[in-house]
């Protein structure tokens, strides 16, 4: 049974990706630094446990401390 919030998410992944399709957008957002990554849901679910899991170890094994 599908819910009413993996309708949002299948909706807003949908446009996403048509606005990422769109080049005056992808030029912009080349511009300020943008990396455009098109994926499924899961996709992204992924790279942001991946994220979560390596920034830590970057900031502890470079000794940053907070200002």
């Amino acid at each position: 049974m599908q819910t009413t919030a993996d309708d949002a998410v299948a909706r807003l992944n949908h446009e996403i990706k048509a606005g990422l399709a769109d080049a005056r957008l992808k030029a912009k957002l080349e511009d300020v630094g943008g990396m455009l990554i098109a994926g499924s849901p899961a996709e992204f679910g992924k790279l942001i446990a991946n994220e979560t899991e390596k920034w830590p170890k970057v900031v502890k094994f470079a000794n940053v401390k907070p200002e």
